[in-house]
Order: structure tokens, then sequence, then C-alpha cells
């Protein structure tokens, strides 16, 4: 049986009285892109500071290709590798610079690190930027920057902290170019937090989190199919009408929405004929969205993942989260 990269088993976490994570369990397969999708202060960032060892758990356990978090934590640092929200380069280093200390950190020997510096910086296209300081670089070129600097010392699982947090949308999905041929070339697994629910598509999985405790785990698809029914929104030239005409024929009852008629049916697109075939007034305009991850994020949290409230008890996030790591 293969082992996995990420085990965590009944993970907890206490701030005083405060019990920021709650039993929290999954498991992370080798070579996945892994979400972990929570509102802010639902344990999401604690949990990654305690796989990352910047914290200790208060009970449970966690492993990080295949060592214990904090039985064995300098081996799951040399395993891991980590894309912070913020931006943690050195600007009056150069890109090369900036990899080759990362490097030395790592104990990589110079040979190692030229084998490993010129194709990262090629990927990522960055080699002809080589040898320019960093303070010249945009937003998007730190970014890709620091992906090639956690994947220096080819670690085993590579946790992405909103990696494009910023960015305007091009450079986003050059972001996400990138980390695709990656994971088609090193096969790293990826662990990766979000507010972008298109990039969250694109995970193998998905864990969301609130109020510390896991409350949904699978493929996107799947967590799609939970919640169980598309939405159809009608514009008619008479809704009071077609209302009474869609709850006598089709036993539906449409909720009024912003001078519209909306229906939650199992097939929208089943079910759109029907309604032509039924309805005795003209419709004016039709729309069938199936369920999206939103629709998925509020069933479970009651919060839209954009909008939710900043919470008070995370310890770990943005700035602290670097400090920490450079301190330990």
């Amino acid at each position: 049986m293969t082992q996995p990269a990420v085990e965590v088993d009944g993970l907890v976490r206490r701030f005083g009285d405060f019990t920021a994570v709650d039993g929290v369990s999954l498991r992370v397969e080798p070579g996945e892109l892994f979400g972990f999708l929570g509102p802010n202060g639902a344990g999401k960032t604690t949990t990654i500071s305690i796989l990352c060892t910047l914290l200790r758990p208060s009970g449970g356990t966690a492993r990080v290709a295949g060592h214990d978090v904090v039985a064995a934590r300098d081996a799951v640092r040399a395993n891991i590798g980590l894309v912070f929200q913020e931006i943690t380069l050195d600007d009056y280093l150069s890109a090369a610079e900036n990899l080759r200390f990362h490097a030395v950190m790592y104990g990589l020997h110079r040979a190692e690190i030229d084998d490993r510096m010129r194709p990262l910086l090629e990927m990522v296209g960055l080699e002809e930027r080589a040898d320019q300081q960093v303070r010249f670089f945009s937003g998007g070129m730190k970014r890709r920057l620091e992906i090639a600097r956690g994947l220096l010392h080819m670690p085993s699982v590579l946790f992405l902290d909103e990696p494009t947090i910023g960015l305007d949308p091009v450079t986003r999905t050059h972001i996400w170019d990138y980390v695709d041929e990656l994971r088609g070339r090193e096969r790293t697994t990826m662990f990766l937090t979000t507010h972008y629910m298109d990039e969250a598509e694109r995970c193998d999985r998905i864990a969301i989190i609130d109020r510390g405790r896991i409350v949904a785990i699978d493929t996107p698809d799947a967590l799609k199919a939970s919640v169980g029914a598309d939405t159809v929104t009608l514009s008619t030239a008479d809704d009071d009408r077609a209302a009474a005409e869609l709850a006598s024929m089709l036993s539906v009852d449409p909720e009024r929405r912003n001078g519209s008629l909306v229906l939650r049916v199992p097939d929208g697109e089943a079910f759109v004929p029907r309604v032509f075939d039924v309805l005795s007034v003209g419709v004016q305009s039709v729309n069938v969205r199936r369920p999206s991850l939103d629709d998925v994020f509020i069933k479970y949290t009651g919060r839209d993942l954009r909008d939710a409230d900043a919470g008070l008890t995370e310890q770990f996030t943005g700035n602290a989260m670097v400090r920490a790591w450079r301190r330990n």
C-alpha cells in the first residue's frame, strides 16, 4: 500500500480555552493536488502551520512525507516546500542568488544546485532574468520565482498558501500553467489553499474546514453533486400566471427573486423543454446553472468563501507564518 504524502488523524490545536482545530483527519495521496478551503478563522491556517512544523498540535497525529511533524520535525522540513501568501524573496539579490541561498540552506551541493536551478528557471520563464535583482520583478515574476525556489530542493510535498493572491487574471493563468507543468514533470504532491473557486476546481480532491472541523471532503464533481439540484431562472410575460401553471402542472414551487422565477430541479436541461410545453405565457429568457463550488461552500459553511469575515483566532496568518518559518 502506498504511503500517503500527508496523513492527519484526530488533529487538535487549542489556544487557551479556544479550540482552533478540532479532530481533523485527512489523507493526501502522492502526486495529488489537494485543496484545503475554509473561511478565515476556521482553522485552515492553523492546520497548515502544524503540517509545516510551525506549531505543535495539542492532540492527534500528523505525518508529512512519512515523518511525524513533532518527532521528526527536521525530516518533515527537508521534504516540504512552501510558497507563502507574502513575498519572502530578498529584493536585493538576483533571481539566481535567491535560489542559491535557498539551496545552500538545504544543504545542496554546487553540482546539484546548477542541475536543478537552470531547468526550473527555464520552466517558470525566468532564465533570461536569472542575474537581475528581484526588486525589478513584477508581482507575477516574483511568484513564479517563489514556486521555483519551493521546488529547488525536490520536496515531496509543496504547500501553496494562496499562491496567486493579488495577481491579475492573466498572471494567475500563467502561474497555473507552470504549476500544471510542474505536476506533470515533478510528480510533487501539492497542498493548496485558495479563495478562488476556479483554482479549487483544478484540485483532485477538496477538504472544507469550518469551525475547526472537516465538514466535507471529496472530488470537486462529487461535492457539487452533493448540492443536489440545478438552478433554472425564468423571466416570462406574466410571472404570476407562470408560477401558478408550473405549480399545477409540474409540481414545482418557484421562488420570486429579482423579478424572475427561480426553480431548483434535479436536471435543469431536461426540465426546460417541459416548461415550454406547459406554459401558456411567453418565456422571455431562461437560464440553467449547475451547482458550483460556491454553492458547495455555502451549503457546508453557510458563508461565501470570499465574503467570510476574518477571524481573530487564527494565530499564524500572512507575515506571522513567514516570521515563524524564518525564526524556527
